[in-house]
């Protein structure tokens, strides 16, 4: 463990989620009910009233999904909340899933308000495959849509191709990942998806970007999760352990807000990576550690090379090596922690447990440093999150144990 302990001057002190559906499921729903039964659920957790909320943190520019909005002031009327002091919102996409608790932090610190919550909704109205091709024609899409790239799959399909020809990398890799993250998810009540996956059934299903396969792809699924942040004194006298915030970044370069949608680049920032190095630099220089302090990673999966890739971003192999560190067992969850491993999504990530935007990961960190999660991993005290790859910002959060 490193001596430095980073910020902890906030903590999240309570999470709440809804059930988790299959896309359609929640048609009835409104996107305010979803985030709301989410919110409720995790100020219960807190130990704290809806009324007490005075702030809003949210990402993707407040989008549920990509087809609707979360409005504050609905938010508020539902919710019963007397006053809003903060509300604000990142860009991007899921980029901005970890980084927005840093958001949060801002709030408190500054003292613009005392209980945020963070929260994500998602109902998939549209495809989330066909988002790009469902753009209005611009300059900036003339560079993709001509090209038959319709979604985010088909633009992570360029990078991966990059990072097999450029290091050797082969779908055995995205393989591992695949199956070892739905073996994470056998025994989760909430997972989406609950029966192991084979070697056999991975290679033989139909590919949908090549070379991405259905099981590269993050699952079509709905829900909200919410997060409560407040000061660590004020969560230490609340019903949970508090969890504190030791450090969060977002951002990135304009080299890779440049290239994430076309990855024809050839600059390092965006060669075969997942844009994600410089916010995991400034993010272990504010926490004061390393990646071999770091004992569970909570690694955003919308697809499996980009797992591959933000291990390497993320100091826990070389560049080019994510392939055979993957293959070498090294992400498998184990209850103790093996030397020279990092546990990946004990919860079943959004490969298969849900794909709710980033805000699942979250939880499960929290759940890991509470000593209460479902695959736990022995003796956990930091816990790394990541957002993204996405468009400008990718984020990372570290969480710890209180102390």
């Amino acid at each position: 463990m490193a001596r430095h302990t980073g910020a902890r001057d906030v903590a999240i002190a309570g999470i709440g989620a809804t059930p988790y559906y299959k896309r359609g499921e929640t048609a009835g729903q409104s996107i305010t009910r979803l985030a709301g039964e989410a919110i409720l659920a995790a100020c219960a957790d807190a130990g704290l009233s809806a009324t007490e909320i005075d702030g809003l943190a949210f990402y993707s520019l407040a989008r549920a999904g990509y087809g609707d909005q979360m409005e504050a002031g609905e938010l508020v009327e539902t919710l019963g909340i007397r006053e809003l002091t903060f509300t604000a919102a990142l860009t991007g996409g899921g980029g901005g899933s970890a980084g927005a608790i840093g958001l949060a932090r801002a709030a408190i610190v500054a003292g613009d308000a005392s209980v945020v919550v963070t929260v994500m909704a998602l109902q998939q109205r549209m495809r989330l495959g066909t988002v790009v091709a469902s753009k209005a024609a611009t300059p900036l899409g003339s560079f993709v849509q001509p090209a038959g790239l319709a979604g985010p799959g088909h633009l992570m399909s360029l990078l991966t191709r990059r990072h097999m020809h450029a290091y050797g990398t082969t779908r055995d890799a995205f393989a591992e990942v695949a199956i070892s993250t739905r073996q994470n998810a056998l025994n989760r009540p909430k997972a989406r998806y609950r029966e192991p996956l084979t070697r056999e059934q991975y290679f033989g299903a139909r590919v949908i970007a090549d070379p991405l396969c259905l099981y590269d792809f993050c699952l079509e699924s709905e829900g909200a999760v919410a997060i409560v942040t407040t000061s660590l004194e004020r969560a230490r006298d609340l019903r949970q352990p508090p969890v504190p915030v030791v450090a969060a970044a977002h951002g990135g370069t304009r080299e890779w807000g440049r290239g994430f949608s076309w990855f024809g680049m050839p600059d390092d920032e965006t060669f075969a990576s997942s844009g994600h190095q410089a916010v995991a630099g400034w993010l272990y220089r504010r926490a004061g550690v390393t990646p071999r302090d770091i004992d569970v990673a909570l690694i955003y999966d919308h697809f499996t090379p980009m797992v591959v890739m933000q291990l390497e971003d993320y100091g826990f192999c070389a560049k080019g090596d994510g392939g055979p560190f993957v293959l070498s067992g090294a992400i498998r969850y184990t209850p103790e922690r093996k030397p020279g491993s990092i546990p990946v999504n004990p919860h079943g990530g959004q490969l298969s447990e849900a794909y709710v935007i980033g805000a699942t990961h979250i939880a499960e960190g929290v759940e890991q440093l509470r000593g209460t999660a479902v695959n736990q991993v022995a003796g956990a005290e930091l816990a790394l999150v990541t957002g993204g790859p996405a468009a400008l910002p990718t984020s990372g959060l570290i969480l710890g144990r209180d102390r």
